[in-house]
């Protein structure tokens, strides 16, 4: 079969699939739409796909969602009173995910409430993290799959975390964040974790977080407002700088909320970063290195944050997701829809780009 076949074959399951979760009876989509207000008659598709739950195979595949471990929830239930983070369960996520047409989502640590630091404390945070997202994955067969996190400002732990999240978990990826108290991931201190992922050719999950320095810059204003999405220009950058992506071609990159303010700037960074730099960093030009990234486009599926990632990269290099628990799953799916993306480009976001990068989902 040649690769015109196989993608023409992809693209009508898709289509089999996606009618599935599009087609409810009229009164089942009454129904949806009274009961969440007519502000959702906007997004017909999903309020079907509710309607339908059930009725077909769920297909998507959601690169960003997150877990709530034991240990996580311990450590932030005295400062979060957020009540869908506190009776999160994973009954929960797998009920959104079918309402979904979610099929497997990609699990995460939560970042808000807990700040990672060279101890004991952190240490234990991730592990128990990666050991729940592993029963998970285990307890729902094809459902989940882990993205481990790491305890990155302590190297030993890291190297050790890593061989047990590949080793022992069978972990799909690793996730990190941004920065760890303003040191970002270019930072040569992180060298020894990179050089091994590079030699396991990992997916490396870059989640935005706000750094020491940045917080509480401005009065009311939460760093997730804004912070976050700077910071992953700033991890960006620090990669770029350092020679990251030059020194560990092998590791693949996704980068979260359609890229945050990284896709607005990378003209700018390309055009100020230093050829003598970029020659030894960055031979290739800044735009080929933000060109070999994928993005999810979680909280990131608005009409100028769209256009400006696909403005970098092809839709090849989106996926599906969705920051659930933290952000509700029709947001991610309004926004999609509303894009009026072709089939192929909707087969592609929603599953098959996710297949490159973590094949064994297959079938």
């Amino acid at each position: 079969m040649t690769d015109r076949e196989s993608a023409k074959n992809a693209t009508s399951d898709y289509q089999s699939r996606e009618s599935h979760f599009c087609l409810g009876s009229r009164r089942q989509f009454l129904k949806s739409a009274a009961i969440l207000g007519a502000g959702a008659i906007l997004a017909p598709r999903f309020l079907a796909g509710q309607a339908a739950a059930g009725a077909g195979k769920p297909f998507r595949i959601d690169v960003h969602h997150h877990l709530l471990s034991p240990e996580y929830l311990k450590r932030t239930s005295r400062n979060r009173a957020d009540s869908r983070l506190q009776s999160w369960t994973p009954a929960r996520s797998l009920e959104e995910m079918d309402k979904a047409g979610i099929a497997t989502s990609m699990l995460s640590i939560a970042v808000g409430g807990v700040r990672f630091e060279n101890d004991e404390s952190t240490r234990t945070l991730v592990r128990d993290n990666n050991d729940f997202a592993a029963k998970m994955v285990k307890d729902y067969p094809g459902r989940f799959g882990l993205l481990a996190s790491l305890p990155l400002p302590d190297q030993d732990a890291s190297l050790k975390e890593i061989e047990y999240a590949y080793e022992t978990l069978k972990a799909d990826g690793i996730a990190l964040l941004t920065d760890y108290g303003d040191k970002w991931p270019g930072d040569p201190a992180y060298a020894p974790t990179f050089e091994e992922l590079n030699r396991r050719k990992a997916i490396v999950f870059l989640h935005p977080t706000a750094p020491n320095c940045c917080t509480r810059l401005v009065p009311n204003v939460p760093e997730s407002w804004v912070e976050y999405d700077f910071d992953s220009s700033r991890a960006f950058a620090s990669m770029l700088v350092n020679g990251t992506f030059e020194k560990y071609p092998n590791v693949r990159y996704i980068f979260t909320h359609s890229g945050g303010t990284l896709p607005a700037m990378a003209g700018r960074l390309d055009r100020t970063f230093p050829p003598k730099l970029a020659g030894e960093r960055a031979p290739n030009g800044v735009m080929a290195e933000v060109k070999k990234l994928y993005f999810d486009i979680a909280s990131g599926t608005y009409p100028a944050a769209l256009a400006a990632v696909l403005s970098v990269v092809p839709v090849t290099q989106l996926l599906f997701a969705t920051d659930y628990p933290f952000v509700e799953v029709a947001e991610t799916l309004d926004g999609l829809n509303r894009h009026n993306f072709s089939t192929a480009d909707l087969a592609a976001i929603n599953r098959e780009n996710a297949l490159r990068l973590f094949p064994r989902l297959q079938g």
